[in-house]
């Protein structure tokens, strides 16, 4: 590890950065993202954020969206800018595998690895971390890098705000998840006041959906949602088929898991999707019942106590009776 000091005396001349952030990023990813290169390239850096994978459309409104590389569309430029990188930000994320083919680049490169991230257990890859489970959003502690770590709150310019305000938002479920703390509300004042437009963000985020979006959420609840009372919890699975009928792409699916979960008495919610490769699980809970831990235990995952995600080479069906298999474990939990 490296001392704070020795990081900011880094910073202090032009440094050709890379950051990264984990596959099918969300909007704390780009929020957290594209906040730290608006700040960044202000102040002289030479920068390129690269995905793993593509993004959802409703997020491409960002600013410096059209600066994104992303890796599977530009593999031999992406891996040259990690070879020639002197510093490489790893946001929202915590363990190499969560980036794919492009973790093994990352791990093998020269330059100075800062983790920022809020999520269990972190992987040890980085030379400087920023870490804390507490944090609402990888957002939050990328405007905490910025204020408090770099003593830079003059860096925070309008591009800069917008950027994290939209990653503090939607990984707060819009302020209303526990991890919204006072000081979160804070920052997000503060956010606006340096030019976050909090009702445009909002509507570009959540109002801002193409119709087959819709169509597949109204079949998704009409026809595929059931629900487990014995357990007090909601399933709602998904075919490739299925998939292909809407024409589903990136983004399309984020938040279904929400409308299962918001139903009166349900302490559990899964979305299980089929993908080309394999299943794919997005878990949601209330209270203090443990989703990151069955997504550790049984399904390759983890993630947050309330909101975690896993995958399963087992197949649709086998996977959701997995699922179903495990909750008689938790059924005290469940029924509190």
């Amino acid at each position: 590890m490296i001392a704070l000091n020795d990081l900011k005396n880094l910073l202090q001349t032009p440094q050709q950065v890379v950051i990264t952030t984990h596959h099918k990023p969300d909007g704390d990813a780009m929020g957290s993202s594209l906040g730290l290169y608006a700040y960044l390239v202000q102040r002289g850096h030479h920068v390129t954020v690269i995905t793993p994978t593509d993004y959802p459309e409703f997020l491409h409104w960002m600013p410096h969206h059209p600066s994104v590389l992303i890796y599977t569309e530009a593999e031999e430029q992406a891996i040259q800018l990690v070879k020639d990188a002197s510093l490489i930000f790893c946001l929202d994320f915590n363990a190499l595998s969560r980036i794919n083919e492009l973790g093994t680049h990352i791990r093998e490169a020269k330059a100075i690895k800062v983790m920022i991230d809020h999520h269990l257990e972190p992987e040890d890859f980085d030379d400087y971390r920023h870490w804390d489970i507490n944090a609402c959003a990888s957002a939050q502690l990328v405007y905490d890098f910025i204020v408090n770590e770099l003593d830079d709150a003059a860096g925070i310019n309008k591009d800069v705000a917008t950027c994290l305000y939209t990653g503090i938002m939607t990984d707060s479920g819009s302020f209303r998840f526990p991890s919204a703390t006072s000081e979160v509300y804070r920052i997000a004042a503060n956010l606006m006041d340096l030019g976050a437009e909090h009702w445009r963000i909002h509507q570009l985020v959540y109002d801002n959906a193409p119709e087959r979006r819709l169509r597949f959420l109204g079949y998704c609840l009409s026809e595929k949602l059931e629900i487990l009372p014995d357990f007090n919890t909601a399933l709602i699975s998904v075919t490739a088929e299925e998939i292909k009928r809407f024409n589903i792409q990136t983004g399309d699916t984020e938040g279904i898991v929400n409308y299962a979960l918001s139903i009166n008495g349900i302490k559990l919610a899964a979305f299980i999707i089929e993908r080309t490769d394999k299943v794919k699980l997005s878990l949601r809970s209330t209270g203090d019942f443990p989703a990151n831990e069955i997504c550790k235990r049984y399904f390759n995952g983890g993630g947050h106590r309330n909101a975690a995600g896993g995958a399963s080479e087992t197949g649709l069906s086998q996977t959701v009776e997995t699922f179903k298999n495990i909750l008689p474990e938790y059924k005290m939990q469940l029924s509190q």
